[in-house]
């Protein structure tokens, strides 16, 4: 069983996928109604959905969006693998001991992604900044959080960096990581009580330049250096998120430099049990912007209708 958010005929609307069928849920319209529930209330909602399957759609006439929505917040995880720690550590060229330390640390490092709008789907654009020279993508396990501090589930993330820009000053971080463009989440969320072991899940990540594979690699959240309970519990230590919160929780997937991303690149990100995201890279503002995709473009039309030229949903 998955929940999935995906295109009606009047707007996004939010099911569960099971049996190779998407089952509209009755009891919420939003991935954000459903993250203000307590777990039990979700859990119940999503088996009593996953048994009427029968009365859905074919899963393969569904179009899946990004599967976060209203005041849902996106944050990450920054130094939870030692691969990250010393990939950070090289390219720092003046703070290499900061990531060194944050890595033993009490605290994690903790730092906002992005809001619900600004989130790709899978099939979606991501996007590198004009103004960085060193790109990569950061393949993740997302961890979902409701209003609780409960993890409700899980999905892939693709929290894409500039490593130029952070390695020039870690206080350019917010710059490296936060912009439009640089986060996407998806295709689904795989309810927590249907993961076995979630300290076991294969992570693969392939970059695919002019129909070849130019970078690919795995790894297993057996590496994880920190565990998903505590770094929620440091994320709602001081904060409240009245619809929920998503979580990335690091990466050790990171290529090499010199290696970048290039536009017209294809990113696959592949976590075991979950699904794969793939996300084309355009370059820039501009670039994004001329393909981006209905929600999107509405987010940004400053009367919230679709901008010329779509009419592939209605206004939400």
């Amino acid at each position: 069983m998955e929940l999935v958010r995906f295109r009606g005929p009047d707007g996004p609307r939010v099911g569960v996928s099971a049996g190779g069928r998407v089952t509209e849920l009755a009891g919420a319209k939003s991935m954000s109604e459903l993250l203000a529930m307590p777990l039990s209330e979700l859990r119940a909602l999503l088996d009593d959905a996953a048994g009427a399957s029968g009365d859905g759609r074919p899963a393969s006439q569904v179009e899946l969006l990004a599967p976060v929505d209203g005041r849902t917040e996106v944050w990450a995880s920054g130094v939870t693998y030692e691969v990250s720690r010393e990939a950070r550590m090289e390219e720092s060229r003046h703070a290499a001991t900061v990531y060194e330390r944050v890595y033993d640390a009490e605290r994690p490092e903790l730092f906002f992604k992005a809001a619900a709008w600004r989130v790709a789907g899978d099939g979606d654009p991501i996007a590198i900044r004009e103004d960085s020279n060193l790109d990569v993508p950061e393949p993740e396990v997302a961890i979902v959080l409701n209003r609780f501090g409960e993890v409700v589930g899980y999905t892939a993330c693709n929290d894409v960096s500039s490593r130029s820009i952070e390695g020039d000053n870690p206080l350019y971080l917010p710059q490296a990581k936060i912009y439009l463009g640089s986060c996407a989440l998806g295709p689904v969320v795989r309810p927590a009580w249907e993961v076995a072991d979630p300290y076991d899940l294969e992570i693969e990540l392939v970059i695919e330049r002019d129909g070849k594979t130019a970078w690919e690699g795995a790894t297993n959240t057996a590496k994880l250096h920190r565990r998903y309970e505590e770094l929620a519990s440091y994320l709602f230590r001081a904060d409240r998120y009245p619809e929920g919160a998503v979580l990335s929780t690091g990466t050790c997937l990171v290529p090499e430099a010199p290696f970048g991303l290039a536009p017209g690149d294809v990113v696959r990100v592949k976590v075991a049990g979950i699904g794969t995201l793939s996300n084309p890279v355009v370059r820039g503002l501009a670039a994004l912007e001329a393909q981006a995709s209905p929600e999107l473009r509405r987010a940004l039309a400053p009367d919230g209708k679709v901008l010329a030229g779509d009419d592939r949903g209605a206004t939400p």
